[in-house]
């Protein structure tokens, strides 16, 4: 079994009092079928698990369920004596009927049974969905592994995990060595990734072809799933979905509205549909900009001028690289920024940061932003691949405003040495994990 962080999370919920229904949302192949049905075989010695993809390629029992009357006595046909008062029901793909979640309500106040849901596209049926009132659900968003679950998955000591968050924590570097070895263990996730059944299949086979055999698949997976949307615009998210590895790797990084259709004065609104049905599907991280960084950084965000990332680092190095595993692995001469910085996204977003990036034209760019909620200031974060860490105008300009109050600014690169200087942090890039 694959250790998530999650886990602790949805263990609480299950043996809190709350009665509201817990969601968890995220794209597909992620895990989150699997991580709960293993989190509540430790709270309950039996439950009720309910697919409703399956139901609605078979009987579909549930198809036009409306009262919970109706809900309890097709639940009992698939359940038979596991149908008890106070068991936990567990209904996976629960957006492939919206006439649940509506129902999800009225199940919470019968508050007779245990409920959790999860859906591979439910993030974005939940945002269609008008009818949940507020107050009846918990979404939590799941992404992919993150280096610090990548790390357990590949047998590094909880105890050495701890040792390296407090030597990030006293800005203390790694001797030679460990820095060397914590590296190569950070270069194969960036080959690997953190789908699960990527790690899965390395770990039996350390066949890196298989796991790019797998990555494609899931590749397919996602363009199925933006077939599934209206008609009339699904080759326009097709479209998006397969820009994005291009995009980053280009200078200027952010969504080209032009290039989408090859059309000129195409902007933002007429893909707003598009762009929102990826990132509510969780196959897409989205970054906002910002020309004034200033706490909080929502007040002054920009949805015009976005950053798209993938959700998963494996998948952007199966795309650029495929099996030349050389590149990631010694390198070698290759501009690696599109990585790094999809890795830094991803990893972000695992700790549920809200991601923006600075943008203005006179002082250049700054790849993150993040809210610093203790401080009530800005934390400007940027990432280097290569051996000219040095290498940032804007940085050093927000830092020494007096009128955006930045405490610090950080460099995350490939480096061992932990540096400070005038207000500016240089450290590891696996220290990234502990921000």
């Amino acid at each position: 079994m694959l250790k998530r962080e999650i886990e602790d999370y949805i263990f609480n919920y299950l043996i809190s009092n709350s009665n509201k229904i817990l969601c968890i949302t995220g794209a597909r192949q992620i895990g989150k079928t699997y991580i709960i049905r293993e989190v509540a075989k430790r709270v309950y010695s039996d439950f009720i698990e309910i697919n409703m993809a399956s139901d609605k390629l078979g009987p579909k029992l549930f198809k036009n369920v409306k009262t919970i009357d109706d809900f309890y006595l097709r639940v009992s046909i698939v359940a038979g004596p596991k149908f008890k008062e106070k068991n936990l029901i567990f209904i996976d793909e629960i957006q492939e009927y919206p006439n649940l979640l509506t129902l999800l309500k009225f199940l919470r106040e019968d508050n007779k049974y245990r409920f959790i849901c999860s859906g591979s596209l439910l993030g974005i049926t939940l945002k269609k969905t008008t009818s949940i009132p507020i107050g009846s659900i918990i979404e939590k968003k799941m992404y992919p592994l993150s280096l610090r679950e990548f790390l357990w998955a590949s047998d590094v000591n909880e105890n050495y995990i701890e040792h390296l968050k407090n030597n990030y924590l006293n800005l203390k570097e790694l001797p030679e060595e460990e820095h060397n070895y914590i590296m190569h263990l950070f270069k194969l996730y960036l080959l690997i990734g953190g789908l699960p059944d990527s790690i899965n299949i390395y770990k039996e086979t350390n066949n890196i072809y298989k796991v790019r055999e797998y990555q494609d698949s899931v590749l397919n997976y996602y363009l199925d799933d933006a077939s599934k949307y209206d008609e009339t615009n699904k080759l326009k998210v097709k479209r998006i979905y397969q820009m994005l590895p291009s995009n980053i790797d280009n200078k200027i990084k952010r969504l080209n509205y032009k290039a989408i259709e090859d059309k000129e004065g195409k902007g933002y609104s007429d893909y707003e549909r598009e762009i929102e049905y990826l990132i509510s599907s969780g196959i897409a991280l989205e970054t906002k900009a910002i020309s004034n960084p200033k706490f909080p950084l929502i007040e002054s965000s920009s949805k015009n001028l976005i950053k798209l990332y993938l959700n998963d680092v494996g998948l952007l190095t199966n795309i650029l690289y495929k099996y030349n595993i050389n590149v990631i692995l010694d390198d070698v001469n290759v501009n690696l920024g599109a990585v790094y910085e999809t890795y830094a996204a991803c990893e972000l977003k695992n700790k549920d940061y809200k991601l923006y990036y600075f943008d203005k034209r006179k002082e250049g760019e700054v790849d993150f932003l993040l809210d610093d909620y203790d401080n009530l200031c800005v934390k400007p974060i940027e990432i280097k691949s290569g051996k000219n860490s040095q290498n940032y105008r804007a940085l050093p300009k927000i830092v020494n405003n007096s009128e955006y109050n930045v405490k610090a600014g950080y460099v995350f690169y490939n480096k061992k040495e932990v540096l400070e200087k005038n207000k500016i942090i240089h450290l590891p890039i696996y220290y990234l994990m502990f921000l």
